[in-house]
């Protein structure tokens, strides 16, 4: 009704049945196509269900399959690696986090902290090694 008064209020109310009608079957239309969209994947996944509590994505299997002992592990060592991380240089970090992270190469390393591609080079291989003896629990 909203979309008939929104789109269609200016025509002659004679016209408004037809239009309301029209209206409202495409509306209906509109709603069975996407539900069958819906439907496509959820049969990929076992359930036909309309319920929210019955996810079939929920219920797959993590593929990555890992332990709690290795989630554990892996928390640790990020906690680790953002500690060791904070504790370089402000040069060593940028030119790890820039190259690591953001994953720049030298030349762009260097022309984003305005040094020579020598010295983005070196700060980088100094926090490598530094990084390496905090971190060197965890077997790298």
């Amino acid at each position: 009704m909203l979309k008939l008064v929104q789109n269609y209020a200016r025509r002659d109310e004679k016209e408004w049945g037809p239009l309301f009608h029209r209206i409202l079957q495409s509306r209906i239309r509109d709603f069975y196509r996407r539900s069958l969209v819906r439907n496509r994947f959820r049969v990929w996944f076992g359930s036909n269900s309309e319920d929210e509590e019955d996810d079939p994505l929920q219920n797959q299997a993590d593929p990555s399959g890992s332990e709690p002992l290795q989630e554990l592990e892996s928390e640790r060592f990020g906690d680790d690696l953002e500690r060791a991380i904070s504790k370089l240089p402000n040069r060593q970090q940028q030119a790890f986090l820039l190259r690591a992270w953001e994953g720049l190469s030298v030349k762009e390393t260097a022309n984003a902290m305005s040094c020579s591609e020598g010295s983005v080079k070196s700060h980088y291989s100094r926090a490598i090694n530094s990084l390496q003896e905090k971190l060197e629990d965890f077997n790298l």
